[in-house]
């Protein structure tokens, strides 16, 4: 998912796949420092949207859950001083 404040009204499904594809964009996202959890039921959710479409409003909860996730991570990193 993407969200860029002020662009979007809402996060956007930027990559999926399954199988070796799936695993290609894990690996992808880690060399680039994007955290990386394992949610299999949102997986479900999110494998029937389009590539690009912004998230429904009935998937807020769950993405709100995943933003939540990433601004603790954040916070850790900046409090331990790494760049973020």
């Amino acid at each position: 998912m993407k969200y860029e404040h002020g662009e979007d009204t809402a996060p956007r499904l930027v990559a999926k796949g399954r199988g070796e594809l799936a695993e290609k964009i894990i690996e992808i996202a880690k060399a680039n420092g994007v955290p990386v959890r394992e949610d299999k039921q949102l997986v479900e959710l999110l494998s029937s949207l389009e590539l690009y479409q912004e998230i429904p409003q009935e998937l807020y909860k769950a993405v709100a859950e995943i933003l939540a996730f990433i601004y603790a991570l954040n916070r850790k990193v900046s409090d331990s001083g790494k760049e973020v």
